[in-house]
C-alpha cells in the first residue's frame, strides 16, 4: 500500500511539474512582434498633489518591440485641457519613443483624463493612456 502512494505521489508529481513548464512556455511574450508595435513603461500618469499653474508637462515613454516601424498617425487628448504631443518621424524597431502630454494645470480639482494614440501597431493600433491627479488651489499672495 505504502508502495503505491509513493508511485502516486511521483507520478502526480510529475505531471504537475511538465503541466507548469508548459504553462509557462505557452504566455506571449512583451519581446519581438510581428510588425510595429508598442510596450509603455507606464499606460497612466499620476501627477498626484499639483499646485495650480505648475507645470503640467508630463511623458509616456514606449519601445517599439516590433520587427518594422512605427508609426504614430494621431494623438488626442479627450478634452482641451490634455494637449498630446508625438513623434512626426517613424520608430525603429528597438527604438524609444515619447508621447508629450500637457495638462492645464490653471484648473483646481481632481481630474482623469485620456490621450487616444492611433498608430500602425500591429494587433492594437488604437491605444487609451491615462493621466490623473489634484489641483490645489495656489497660496494667496500678500
Amino acid at each position: 500500500m505504502r508502495k503505491i502512494f509513493v508511485l502516486a505521489l511521483l507520478v502526480f508529481g510529475t505531471i504537475g511539474i511538465n503541466a507548469q513548464e508548459t504553462s509557462k512556455k505557452s504566455k506571449p511574450s512583451a519581446a519581438k512582434v510581428a510588425g510595429a508595435g508598442m510596450v509603455y513603461v507606464s499606460e497612466t500618469i499620476d501627477y498626484g498633489t499639483i499646485a495650480q499653474n505648475a507645470d503640467g508637462r508630463r511623458e509616456f515613454v514606449f519601445t517599439n518591440n516590433g520587427n518594422a516601424p512605427l508609426i504614430i498617425t494621431n494623438t488626442q487628448g479627450s478634452c482641451g485641457c490634455t494637449v498630446p504631443s508625438s513623434p512626426k518621424e517613424p520608430i525603429a524597431p528597438g527604438a524609444k519613443g515619447v508621447i508629450g502630454v500637457k495638462y492645464a494645470t490653471d484648473r483646481v480639482g481632481s481630474f482623469i483624463k485620456t490621450v487616444t494614440v492611433s498608430s500602425n501597431a500591429a494587433g492594437q493600433p488604437t491605444k487609451i493612456l491615462t493621466i490623473k491627479g489634484n489641483v490645489v488651489a495656489s497660496a494667496a499672495k500678500s
